[in-house]
């Protein structure tokens, strides 16, 4: 979804259609295997903000072909449906077309609900704040398990007290794909990593500018940003549990 609008925001930047307009959204449905990997894509949404003079079919085309150019053409089929502006025109967008409380796409922002979430948004924290610092932290630590061949898949849920710096769980789920137990994990981890707010700030090195990153196209899988970089000497540790 996010390369999607990325690709619609390149072409409307370079002027390759003169009709697209900045507000569009994405969303892909996709039917994963019994191993967890993505199988097939069963449909995509995009909605688009458009000037008025355009018509919906020339919308349609333009959007599916952006479509079958961006996502895996082994993920699309004949059975893949496309829902390109669903509602109609959308020729009023942005803060003319909607208002709100900023910081609330939390699940557009992380995993597109593949990841379980707690609920507390990131923008607009700072990072003392553990619904942002330690959501980045997670994935950090997530990124260190599989790397280091712990499991090919990992999710971390931590917990927290108001008040108190450790957090009062820290909770490791490899679905299965595990190489040593989940519990040996869990255990490592506080030797390796800190999940206290003000070390968490140190280890990823939060207070610098670098949130204009985080401002589209979600959090997480942007090489730039510090939670998406190994540390090798923390890599090291973790595949001592290996033997």
């Amino acid at each position: 979804a996010h390369k999607l609008l990325i690709e619609l925001a390149r072409r409307r930047k370079c002027g390759h259609v003169d009709w697209l307009r900045p507000d569009c959204k994405s969303q892909v449905a996709v039917a994963y295997g019994e191993d967890g990997r993505p199988k097939h894509i069963e449909n995509v949404v995009i909605s688009t903000q458009h000037t008025e003079d355009v018509d919906r079919g020339t919308i349609y085309s333009y959007c599916v072909k952006l479509i079958k150019n961006v996502l895996p053409a082994e993920l699309l089929d004949e059975r893949t449906e496309y829902f390109i502006n669903p509602t109609g025109k959308f020729v009023v967008g942005g803060p003319h077309g909607d208002s709100g409380l900023t910081g609330r796409k939390i699940i557009v922002d992380t995993y597109g609900g593949m990841g379980r979430h707690g609920g507390g948004a990131f923008s607009g924290k700072d990072p003392s704040k553990v619904d942002r610092s330690a959501a980045y932290m997670c994935r950090w630590v997530a990124k260190h398990i599989v790397a280091a061949g712990l499991a090919d898949k990992c999710e971390l849920q931590v917990a927290y007290a108001i008040g108190y710096p450790t957090p009062v769980s820290i909770r490791v789920d490899t679905f299965g794909t595990g190489r040593v137990e989940e519990k040996s994990i869990e255990d490592a981890l506080e030797s390796i990593f800190s999940f206290k707010p003000a070390d968490m700030v140190e280890q990823l090195n939060l207070l610098q500018p670098i949130y204009r990153k985080t401002t589209h196209y979600g959090h997480f899988t942007n090489p730039e940003l510090p939670w998406e970089q190994l540390d090798e000497t923390r890599l090291a540790f973790l595949k001592q549990l290996l033997h």
